[in-house]
C-alpha cells in the first residue's frame, strides 16, 4: 500500500493504467505475465538450497512475457563477512534517529548469514531488530549458472561506475572491493 500511496500515486493517470502490483508468492504463476520481476532488497537470499533457487527462478521466468527480464540485486566483498555494526544517523534535529545495520553472522561453510537493523531516537528510546534477514550469501556466478539451468537465454552483470553514483553499467569483469551491490539481469 504504501508504494501505491507514495509512488504509484505520482504517475499520470495513463502511466498509473499501466502498472498492475502483485502482491502475493512469488513462487506461484500468474496468469498475467510481467515484462520485468524484480527480487529486491536481496529478497531471493531466502532460498538457501540450490534446488529452491532454481525452482523460484523457473517460475519467475513462465511468469515473463517474451521478451521480459529477472532483476536480482546482490552484494557481496569481505566487508560482509565480518560480524560488526554500522550506524549512521539519519535527519536532522528533534526528528532525527540513527539507523544500525549489524551484520550479525556469517558462516563460510554453509554461507548463512542474520543481519538486523535498529533504529534508535532522540528521547533514548530503541527498536531492537526491527527488521531482520536470515540469507544464504549466493555468488554472482552461481546465480548466473541457476538462470541458464533455469532456462534464462542469457544473464548480465551491472555493476555501479563509482560507488554510490547510481549509475550502473554491463561489466564481466569488476575489481575487487571490501562491499559491493550489483544487479544480475535473467533475460528470458
Amino acid at each position: 500500500q504504501w508504494g501505491r500511496d507514495n509512488n504509484l500515486s505520482q504517475l499520470s493517470e495513463s502511466d498509473q493504467r499501466r502498472i498492475t502490483p502483485v502482491q502475493d508468492d512469488v513462487r506461484l504463476r500468474h496468469p498475467t505475465r510481467a515484462d520485468v520481476l524484480a527480487a529486491q532488497n536481496f529478497s531471493f537470499w531466502i532460498f538457501k538450497t540450490r534446488q529452491e533457487v532454481v525452482e523460484y527462478f523457473k517460475i519467475a521466468r513462465a511468469n515473463l512475457k517474451s521478451e521480459g527480464i529477472l532483476l536480482l540485486d546482490m552484494m557481496g566483498g569481505p566487508g560482509c563477512y565480518e560480524e560488526q555494526t554500522d550506524q549512521r544517523k539519519i535527519g536532522k534535529g528533534k526528528k532525527s534517529f540513527t539507523y544500525e545495520w549489524e551484520q550479525a553472522s556469517f558462516d563460510p561453510i554453509t554461507r548463512d548469514a542474520s543481519f538486523y537493523i535498529h533504529f534508535e531516537f532522540q528521547d533514548g528510546s530503541r527498536i531492537e531488530r526491527a527488521f531482520e534477514y536470515h540469507w544464504r550469501f549466493w555468488t554472482i556466478p552461481e546465480i548466473r549458472e541457476m538462470l541458464e539451468e533455469a532456462g534464462f537465454s542469457e544473464s548480465h552483470v551491472y555493476w555501479e561506475t563509482e560507488y554510490d553514483s547510481g549509475e550502473w553499467e554491463r561489466a564481466a569483469t569488476a575489481e575487487s572491493a571490501s562491499v559491493w551491490i550489483c544487479y544480475v539481469v535473467g533475460v528470458k
